[in-house]
Formats: C-alpha cells, sequence, structure tokens
C-alpha cells in the first residue's frame, strides 16, 4: 500500500488518482498499474482464434452457397 509522507497515510489504490497521486496532496507516491504480460497475450490469443473462426465461417459459407 502506499504511503504519502506528507498526509501520514496510506492509501488504497484504488482511491488514488491514476497517476498513482495521493488525492489529498497531488503528490506522486506510486506508480501507475501497468496491464500484466499474460493479458496482452491472452487478447492476441483470442484476435488469433477468432480470425480463425471467421476464416472458418467465411469457408463454409462460400462451400455451402
Amino acid at each position: 500500500m502506499p504511503w504519502c509522507d506528507d498526509c501520514s497515510r496510506f492509501w488504497n489504490p484504488t482511491s488514488m488518482g491514476k497517476g498513482g497521486e495521493c488525492p489529498t496532496c497531488g503528490r506522486v507516491i506510486a506508480a501507475p498499474p501497468k496491464v500484466p504480460w499474460h493479458f496482452k497475450l491472452m487478447l492476441v490469443a483470442l484476435a488469433v482464434y477468432l480470425g480463425f473462426r471467421a476464416w472458418q465461417g467465411v469457408a463454409w459459407a462460400i462451400h455451402h452457397f
């Protein structure tokens, strides 16, 4: 949990600003959270899967119509 020296208080990451600043004094006390690498990998895998399924649907439609 981030600690603000000026306010002498711990802050919950959800109560801080988007840039990691203290809600009382505005001083940056924590780095903004990053998106985990495995979430990005999951999005790429999902895009590849949906692209493949779309290609299968188009191939099926061409074959049947």
